[in-house]
């Protein structure tokens, strides 16, 4: 059984984090680094954008299935700096390694923030230093972490979960994410920005790189606040293995937590859109192929339309039903059923095609269940028993005002 637990990226054994403000914000914390006591075996998903930040670059370069450590800096995203970009995530990978005694292939790394802008390596390496020697577990280096990963986030995302496997080994998986805008995740193993980082002290082997490809499949790539791809996405798992167990890489249980820990960063990242009001879920079942429901979930949450009906709670399913038809998903329109939750309401839209209702009361029953802080939408596409879940939020006037205003 999984227990979500108070807790955070050092709530696995052999874990330490740090924050601290080294000077690439004026004021806030904006640099943050993970330990493990011991190598960890890490499990990396990459952006699948063609325009990749150097972290990224240096990272997938390298490619170690080893890291003790992970250095993040926010207020700069250092992509789209060329060779030089490529030479400051280098040295960030260095400073952190000589600071813990570590070979530069243990560290990764990574950035958020502006694009464009070349690093301030005497401040970042000053607040390497710094946070290598705060390092620390707990409550408090949990959230000193989480804060300093922030750009335009309002809200730490970490959570924490316990779950006993089939050999009796009680293992925790702790995680942080930032994201907040720019925020349409296409992340692939060995392939404003969602940066994640997962911790577990259960052991496994380099074999789970799939089963991870799967879970960040159904989770942070099921994410959308606008539909823009970061050039910096990266989500690092380490698991060190500190609980002393066998290998969880079949463990029904395990794969369980992961995923419940995974879904519940991405509603957070959701919720926490920029100018977001309400959070959107997008439930499809009764899809032909897994594909095709992760399609029609990500269309429709992906939909300026649908997103700005929302916002105003208009119901308007006809933007919808629009963005289902163009996803590109298999389905015969006969066959679908159309359903808006939100509160305790749960009210029958399309019923084989057709709309349920058209009475003025009715679609105002339909408006009432829309003005809620989570509102639910549910597809049946009626042709088979595949089913995928996408999360995303409202468009709202504050998006456009803080995107208009980032760099400025």
């Amino acid at each position: 059984m999984v227990e979500i637990i108070e807790g955070g990226v050092t709530t696995p054994q052999g874990f330490k984090a740090a924050g601290v403000h080294s000077g690439v914000k004026y004021r806030a914390l904006d640099l943050g680094m993970l330990y493990s006591e011991v190598p960890a075996t890490a499990f990396v998903g990459y952006t699948s954008n063609a325009v990749k930040s150097a972290p990224v670059q240096v990272m997938m370069r390298e490619n170690s299935q080893k890291l003790s450590a992970v250095v993040i800096n926010s207020g700069n995203a250092n992509a789209l700096t060329g060779r030089r970009g490529i030479e400051d995530a280098m040295a960030m990978k260095q400073a952190a390694a000589a600071e813990l005694n570590l070979d530069p292939r243990e560290v990764g790394v990574m950035s958020t923030g502006l694009i464009g802008r070349f690093m301030d390596m005497h401040k970042v390496r000053y607040g390497i230093s710094r946070a290598a020697k705060e390092l620390d577990e707990g409550r408090e280096a949990d959230g000193l972490l989480a804060e300093a990963i922030m750009t335009t986030d309002t809200l730490k995302k970490e959570c924490a979960v316990r779950v006993r496997l089939k050999d009796g080994t009680l293992v925790y998986i702790g995680a942080i994410s930032k994201g907040s805008g720019m925020i349409a995740p296409h992340l692939k193993v060995l392939h404003g920005t969602t940066l994640s980082l997962v911790t577990t002290d259960a052991a496994l082997s380099p074999r789970f790189k799939g089963a991870w490809q799967e879970i960040l499949d159904d989770t942070m790539n099921m994410v959308s606040v606008d539909g823009d791809q970061s050039t910096n996405d990266t989500c690092i798992m380490l698991a060190n293995g500190k609980a002393r167990g066998g290998f969880a890489d079949d463990d029904p249980a395990f794969r369980e937590a992961l995923e419940m820990v995974m879904a519940k960063i991405a509603k957070m990242i959701a919720i926490d859109g920029e100018g977001a009001t309400k959070l959107i879920e997008v439930q499809v079942t009764g899809a032909e192929t897994k594909e095709d429901a992760r399609l029609a979930a990500k269309k429709i949450i992906n939909s300026p339309l649908v997103k700005s009906a929302i916002f105003g709670s208009d119901p308007n399913y006809g933007r919808i039903m629009m963005a289902l038809g163009n996803s590109g998903c298999r389905f015969n329109l006969e066959d679908v059923h159309l359903t808006i939750k939100g509160g305790d309401m749960e009210v029958p839209i399309l019923d084989s095609g057709a709309p349920v209702f058209q009475e003025e009361r009715a679609v105002e029953v339909v408006r009432m269940a829309m003005d809620n802080k989570e509102v639910v939408i549910a597809v049946d596409l009626g042709i088979g028993s595949e089913s995928a879940t996408g999360w995303g939020c409202d468009l709202t006037y504050d998006y456009v005002r803080i995107n208009a205003e980032y760099a400025s």
